[in-house]
């Protein structure tokens, strides 16, 4: 599925009950980190501006944060002779190994300086059990381990969830089908979200196979005034 086949809703209405995903805006994925998604930071400007209006209509913004040791088994480092990029898959790590990135207490780790963080009500941390990477907000790799973000709003009573961030084709993918998963209405927001494209065309299977699950998709003008 490639971008211009994507069908936008349209005149949706901010409730109470909404929440905005926004995922892993850190400075490791922008250009120059140590895993950057290309052209990663044009989108923090949007982002804020759909988080505010979230705000406004008293909506939850809640953000993830990759927060790795530095003995994480997904880095390549940690395993010798093997290289980021290099296909590796066990239960809880894979396909491919990665560079070390968003370790914790580092710079690469933290927020990018531009992304508004005062609207936020919490904020999401994954991928710190060295064992288990952790893609999604929901739930680590191993596909047991949750993150409490699934408990968080539910308790928050909200019913949809839109996301945006990065990477597309990763940690928001996973982000967007886990979300369904557990049973909330999740609208994904590709205008706002970059990916890697990690293999070669995962950007199109993604958006394909959130469409198969019932995903739906909005950008910036989908909103009502």
């Amino acid at each position: 599925m490639e971008f211009k086949e994507i069908k936008f809703e349209t005149d949706i209405g901010i409730i109470s009950t909404d929440a905005l995903l926004v995922v892993d805006m850190q400075y490791d994925f922008m250009p120059g980190g140590a895993l950057p998604v290309e052209a990663g930071d044009e989108i923090i400007k949007g982002i804020n501006e759909v988080a505010q209006a979230f705000f406004n209509k008293k909506a939850k913004i809640i953000l993830t944060q990759d927060w790795h040791p530095k003995n994480h088994l997904s880095f390549a480092s940690n395993h010798p002779g093997k290289n980021p990029g290099d296909k590796y898959q066990t239960e809880a790590i894979g396909p491919v190994l990665w560079p070390d990135h968003c370790v914790q207490g580092t710079h690469g780790a933290n927020f990018h300086e531009d992304l508004n963080l005062d609207v936020a009500h919490a904020i999401i941390r994954k991928g710190y059990n060295p064992n288990i990477d952790s893609y999604s907000g929901f739930l680590e790799n191993d596909k047991k381990s949750e993150t409490g973000l699934a408990g968080l709003l539910k308790s928050l009573r909200i019913k949809r969830i839109f996301i945006c961030g990065l990477a597309l084709d990763y940690c928001c993918y996973f982000s967007a089908i886990d979300g369904k998963s557990f049973g909330f209405n999740v609208i994904f927001m590709p205008n706002l979200s970059k990916g890697i494209d990690i293999p070669s065309g995962n950007i199109s299977i993604s958006l394909e196979a959130m469409k198969k699950q019932g995903i739906k998709f909005a950008n910036n003008n989908s909103f009502k005034s």
